[in-house]
């Protein structure tokens, strides 16, 4: 599954290595786009939710907007 996650807070190459790199050890393939303040995940729905993914860019120091 894809989904789109709008994000605040990020602003530099240190923001995508955190949020890509936390992403990857849960098995969810990240891209961060900065000028949109978005992050693309794909991942298994059987693997883990949307909201742990959520959870999981919260705990690296940013705030989920959708």
């Amino acid at each position: 599954m894809t989904s789109v996650i709008e994000v605040k807070g990020m602003s530099c190459q240190h923001c995508v290595n955190s949020i890509e790199g936390a992403l990857k050890k849960k098995g969810v393939s990240a891209k961060v786009d900065l000028a949109a303040n978005r992050v693309t995940v794909n991942y298994e729905e059987k693997t883990i939710t949307i909201a742990q993914i959520k959870s999981t860019i919260e705990d690296q120091g940013f705030d989920v907007v959708s």
